[in-house]
């Protein structure tokens, strides 16, 4: 792999579109910040052989699966939650996907609302619980990432004080979202989180000590989001994993883990975004479903 043709630094920040469900930042902004596969059998609370039963997806533009082109809020159809569900109906026909999540989401408006409007409960978490209640017994799934937008400015400037001021309120917003979930869904129903990929890594192109302290940076996020799932009970899709992020060993004089990003986001594409093609959500999914098993 080469360094793509278009890298250079005032390329990059000219056109650079740092999105998190399409616009989290402006270009204009940027320039001054410097699978085919089985799945397993998913729990149920009691039979539902005969019944229509859900997938809950919940979170920010990830859970949406934002790709460039598509909707800010609501997303696009090849995301993981939808590639993972499209793998879980495989084995299961009556499993059907409630997909409740919206491009720009921060833990703390998941919880207050104002991000996305068209939530009838005001937030994202109270159309959730308003739905599992209204559905007791028939959930099978819920899947959620947050966080990534309380931490991501503090990531791009690389200020150590902002991320831990912003870990410290993400793990409280989240602590509080998971119980609500679990209040909601009852202990039978598999929770399963994520940790991040770092898309940052593109910054190795022009600047590798920005690239590495963005490593660090969201392996001390991710470490948080494992402390915060594990403590409620909820398992993690380790996406840091299944992104290579913390593998610096050079390919073709390109380190794994920024080779990566370039495979499965669009950052080294003529209009760089941070958000994965499809090819990326799939590995997503794949994480999720690793940790189904």
């Amino acid at each position: 792999m080469k360094t793509p043709a278009w890298f250079s630094t005032n390329r990059f920040f000219s056109i650079l579109r740092i999105a998190s469900g399409g616009a989290l930042f402006s270009a204009a902004t940027a320039m001054g910040l410097i699978a085919v596969l089985t799945g397993p059998s998913i729990a149920a609370p009691n039979d539902r052989s005969n019944a229509v039963h859900y997938y809950v997806s919940l979170g920010d533009s990830l859970a949406t699966g934002f790709q460039p082109g598509d909707n800010e809020f609501t997303g696009g159809d090849d995301g993981y939650t939808d590639q993972l569900y499209s793998i879980l109906k495989a084995s299961d026909p009556k499993l059907k996907h409630v997909k409740l999540g919206c491009g720009g989401e921060t833990s703390t408006t998941f919880i207050n609302g104002g991000r996305c409007d068209f939530y009838t409960h005001g937030s994202q978490l109270d159309q959730a619980v308003n739905f599992i209640h209204a559905h007791a017994n028939h959930i099978s799934l819920i899947t959620i990432d947050i966080g990534g937008n309380d931490v991501f400015l503090c990531i791009f400037n690389g200020d150590q004080s902002c991320l831990d001021a912003a870990l410290a309120s993400m793990s409280t917003n989240l602590t509080t979202i998971l119980s609500a979930l679990r209040k909601a869904a009852g202990p039978d129903v598999p929770v399963v989180g994520m940790n991040y990929h770092d898309p940052l890594l593109a910054f190795w192109f022009f600047d590798p000590a920005a690239a590495q302290l963005s490593e660090q940076m969201v392996v001390q996020v991710n470490g948080v989001f494992g402390s915060v799932y594990g403590a409620a009970g909820d398992s993690v899709a380790d996406v840091e994993t299944a992104f290579s992020t913390t593998n610096w060993t050079l390919v073709n004089g390109i380190p794994l883990n920024v080779g990566h990003i370039c495979e499965w986001t669009w950052m080294c594409t003529g209009s760089p975004d941070l958000h994965p093609n499809t090819a990326g959500y799939g590995v997503i999914a794949q994480a999720f479903l690793d940790a189904l098993q």
